[in-house]
C-alpha cells in the first residue's frame, strides 16, 4: 500500500519554465496508475509559489489537496472569472472544460488527481492568449513514465 511517506520514492517528472518572471512554472508529477478504461491517477506537487501551465481539462477530473494550498484562477473569454484557494483536505470534482491556472501557496502543494477520459484526451495546454499550444493524451502520459 502506498502512503504519503512513500511519495518521495515515486518516479517524479519535473517540469520547469522560468521564462516568465511573473509565473514561474515548477511542478512535478508521479503517475500512480493508468488503466485501459481511461482512468488515470496522478500525484502532482508544486514548489512554493510556483505555477503549472495554463490549461483546460478535456475529461472528468477529481482532486484532493493533500498538503499545502493550491490557488486556482479561472478564466472566461481570456479574463479572470474567479479565484479561490484550496487548502489541505479540499476535494473537488469537475466535468467542465474550464480554462484555469493553478499555483501553490508559500509552502508548496501536493494534490492527488483522478482523471477519467472517454477519448484518450486529457488536457489542452494553452498559450497566454488562450489558444491551444498542445493536447496531452493518456497515451503520451503513459509513454512519459516508461
Amino acid at each position: 500500500m502506498l502512503t504519503i511517506d512513500d511519495a518521495r520514492d515515486l518516479k517524479w517528472i519535473r517540469v520547469t519554465d522560468h521564462s516568465d518572471s511573473e509565473e514561474d512554472i515548477d511542478y512535478a508529477g508521479a503517475l500512480l496508475g493508468s488503466r485501459s478504461d481511461g482512468t488515470i491517477d496522478i500525484l502532482y506537487r508544486w514548489e512554493p509559489n510556483a505555477f503549472c501551465h495554463f490549461h483546460r481539462h478535456l475529461c472528468a477530473v477529481t482532486s484532493l489537496v493533500i498538503s499545502g494550498e493550491l490557488h486556482v484562477i479561472a478564466y472566461e473569454d481570456n479574463k479572470v472569472k474567479a479565484t479561490h484557494v484550496r487548502s489541505a483536505g479540499d476535494y473537488a470534482h469537475s466535468m467542465d472544460p474550464h480554462v484555469h491556472r493553478e499555483f501553490a501557496g508559500p509552502d508548496g502543494a501536493l494534490v492527488l488527481f483522478h482523471l477519467k477520459t472517454e477519448d484518450g484526451r486529457l488536457v489542452e495546454q494553452l498559450n497566454n492568449d488562450g489558444s491551444v499550444a498542445r493536447v496531452l493524451t493518456q497515451e503520451q502520459l503513459e509513454r512519459g513514465w516508461q
